[in-house]
């Protein structure tokens, strides 16, 4: 029985591991949402330059993804899990350190790029691991995973802020009181890369001490030469698929990265109670939806899921952007709730729309993830041009383009449902 479990492809541990992974990724990702408009007070910044912010972060994955699925075949796979970690690390103690806005450019990037080398490595790995019919199924945990993360960030970050504002040597603890030394004053959102040094120096450990299991990707699921990048991308399909993930992250990130400069402009909001919780509760219940469209892709073919998915997200986007207060607390959230199921229905779907070159596809779909800087970026412009309200109606498009999504895709194997 033993020598079966070795033999298999499948690894529950590394499938748990990958989890985990997609949580801290998260964590370092989605926090600019809530301190970007920490940020744009502290340096001064217009909305415009604001959105260099995940510009900055997101642009990485176009440089790295391919890269990235290129170096994993020559280094071993513990070594690409561990390398972003270490460089993600040096690039939060590097801003912690220098906290001026160029500096944290770079270290946007930097990390970004980490966080590129990581989503190329898992996603493939996943999909072996846990086996390719229930790839559906477990990417919408890992998002389950992802956006936990997203919805504890911005509380960590709101805790430690409201702690470093109301900070005596007497009334606070050791964590408090080593961040009042080295957070500069009026900067207390500085304090959660403090937390990412932290973070991520433990993943480090952690995956240096543990064995990672061998997973041998079948010939389609490496990642091929440039030659074949170049064959793929002259495909209609995967062109199509790219754009799809562009424009999920674009949505994503349009959505996060705005919601407490939102409500700050037209609704008086705190960013750093009210903004970050309702980023928060973004996210908590984006990890809701998850749990929810875990079960629905069984029953439910993924075709359908995302139609309905983007046609409510749509809906409640709109009420977001012109109800009131106490709207727009419940709408950004139910945003992200239809938001749940899109990124592995979208990476499921084109995965499975291709026969062969898995590996290389799903380098060329993470390239895709720029689409969190440029989105978000076309926002900022425009809001320094009609008003954040209107800027963020460019998302009807790229909701749009998800919607068409559900008509035109064709997979070669579709998720597996009860009735099958």
């Amino acid at each position: 029985m033993s020598n079966q479990s070795e033999n298999s492809n499948k690894s529950y541990f590394m499938v748990g591991l990958i989890f985990l992974i997609f949580f801290v990724i998260s964590l370092l990702t989605n926090i600019i949402n809530a301190v970007l408009p920490q940020v744009k007070s502290s340096y001064s910044l217009s909305h415009a330059v604001a959105g260099l912010l995940p510009f900055a972060f997101f642009i990485a994955y176009g440089f790295m993804s391919i890269p990235s699925g290129m170096l994993v075949e020559k280094l071993n796979r513990k070594a690409m899990l561990i390398g972003p970690f270490l460089l993600a690390c040096a690039a939060a103690l590097l801003f912690g350190l220098f906290p001026y806005f160029p500096v944290y450019l770079v270290s946007l990037f930097s990390i970004g790029a980490g966080m590129a080398m990581l989503q190329v490595v898992i996603n493939p790995v996943l999909r072996a691991a846990g086996g390719e019919e229930h790839f559906a199924t477990n990417s919408v945990v890992a998002q389950l995973f992802f956006s936990s993360a997203g919805f504890v960030g911005p509380h960590i970050y709101s805790a430690l802020v409201l702690n470093l504002e109301n900070h005596t040597a007497t009334n606070s603890g050791f964590i408090i009181n080593f961040l009042s030394k080295v957070v500069p004053e009026n900067f207390s959102w500085i304090s959660i890369y403090w937390v990412f040094v932290v973070v991520t120096l433990l993943m480090v450990i952690i995956l240096s001490l543990i064995k990672i299991p061998e997973i041998k990707l079948k010939s389609d699921e490496k990642v091929g030469a440039w030659e074949t990048h170049k064959k793929m991308f002259s495909k209609k399909l995967v062109l199509l698929y790219f754009l799809g993930i562009f424009a999920y992250v674009g949505s994503e990130q349009g959505v996060g990265n705005w919601i407490s400069e939102f409500l700050k402009n037209y609704h008086g909001a705190d960013p750093a109670t009210v903004g970050a919780s309702v980023v928060g509760n973004f996210w908590l219940v984006f990890a809701i939806g998850c749990g929810i469209g875990a079960g629905i892709l069984k029953v439910l073919k993924s075709r359908l899921v995302i139609k309905v998915a983007a046609t409510l997200a749509i809906i409640s986007l709109t009420f977001a952007l012109f109800g009131s207060l106490t709207v727009a607390k419940i709408a950004f959230p139910a945003v992200g709730l239809f938001f749940s199921v899109m990124w592995s229905i979208i990476f499921s779907l084109a995965l499975n729309s291709v026969p062969k070159n898995h590996g290389t596809f799903s380098g060329i779909l993470c390239t895709g993830i720029i689409g969190g800087a440029i989105v978000p970026w076309i926002i900022g412009g425009l809001a320094d041009l009609i008003g954040l309200r209107f800027g963020m109606l460019f998302l009807y498009v790229t909701l749009g383009y998800i919607l068409s999504i559900g008509f035109w895709a064709d997979p070669i194997i579709e998720n597996k449902t009860i009735s099958d």
